[in-house]
């Protein structure tokens, strides 16, 4: 197949679907066609349980890869932070998208909802990460299980199946629901999962060289990029996923350094620890190793070797 040609893979919600068009956009201003191909995943197809239930690896990712094994596609394109902390040897991320704001925000029909109100509000929302760290700032609040994609979850609250939602920036802002942000949540409290905010762009080690050095040259964006690998580095190091509480953030100072916040909470919001480095780009990862060990040590071990005891018995 022509090397001007790529076949990009994509979950099929319209989120999903959004991305795969922006990497698609990009590549056609390189002169490159492309064609979406979507597929439904574990995740897609299971909404009656709660991520944790599931089990996180690849429960958003592996039809897409199985995919890019056999050739039917060249690139997945995936929520950064819907990726497993550590990929198969023969797949690769080859590029991150620019981030956006990174921040969680609040969601609600009800303009005067406040996080600090002291109201008992019913918050949907299906992370684990989100849950504990409302529980530990906020225990007065109720939370509910809120699975599906983004308009399914904006139907349930016109519904009243909760009062407001617990989302990411980013993916309410490229669904234009905007108008519906009641409170931007500071990254000092919701410390953001890892890869929040940008879409990744993986694909098969076996890819042709020159597709695939075409696709990062018109697609990665170094600053991002440098970030994201400090931030994959601490939650490999720790063996994350999205069913596990872990977070982390990582910004460029002064354009050679990275600094990087992680942390992790128990289930409870009992215990959270957080804890901050920072170091040249070139050691990005390295620093995210680092990171993780720091936290580990001070508490965080204990914190996730009881979560996965729990998680065993679910």
């Amino acid at each position: 197949m022509s090397s001007n040609h790529i076949r990009i893979g994509t979950r099929g919600s319209a989120l999903a679907l959004w991305q795969a068009h922006y990497v698609a956009d990009q590549l056609t201003r390189g002169g490159l066609y492309s064609e979406i191909i979507t597929f439904e995943t574990k995740g897609d197809k299971i909404l009656d349980k709660s991520l944790a239930k599931i089990g996180s690896k690849g429960i958003f990712t592996a039809e897409l890869e199985y995919a890019l094994r056999a050739g039917e596609i060249d690139i997945a394109v995936h929520s950064a932070k819907d990726l497993q902390s550590e990929l198969p040897e023969d797949l690769e991320i080859i590029a991150f998208t620019e981030r956006e704001t990174v921040n969680d925000v609040l969601i609600s029909y009800n303009k005067t909802l406040s996080l600090t109100d002291g109201k008992p509000w019913v918050i949907g929302t299906s992370s684990t990460r989100r849950t504990a760290t409302l529980r530990h700032y906020y225990p007065h609040l109720q939370r509910v299980d809120m699975r599906g994609n983004l308009q399914t979850r904006m139907r349930k609250l016109q519904e009243g199946q909760c009062d407001a939602l617990l989302l990411a920036f980013a993916g309410v802002h490229r669904m234009g629901y905007d108008e519906y942000i009641v409170a931007r949540l500071s990254v000092e409290e919701f410390t953001p999962p890892v890869g929040q905010g940008s879409i990744a762009v993986e694909t098969s080690r076996s890819l042709d060289p020159e597709k695939r050095n075409l696709i990062r040259g018109l697609i990665n964006h170094e600053r991002t990029e440098h970030c994201l690998l400090a931030e994959r580095g601490y939650l490999r190091r720790l063996q994350g996923g999205c069913s596990v509480p872990v977070f982390a953030l990582a910004t460029l100072k002064d354009h050679n350094y990275v600094q990087l916040t992680g942390g992790v909470v128990s289930l409870d919001g009992g215990r959270m620890i957080r804890e901050t480095m920072q170091a040249p780009v070139a050691e990005a990862t390295q620093l995210g190793f680092r990171l993780a060990d720091a936290v580990a040590g001070a508490g965080g071990y204990e914190i996730l070797k009881e979560i996965r005891s729990n998680a065993a018995r679910l």
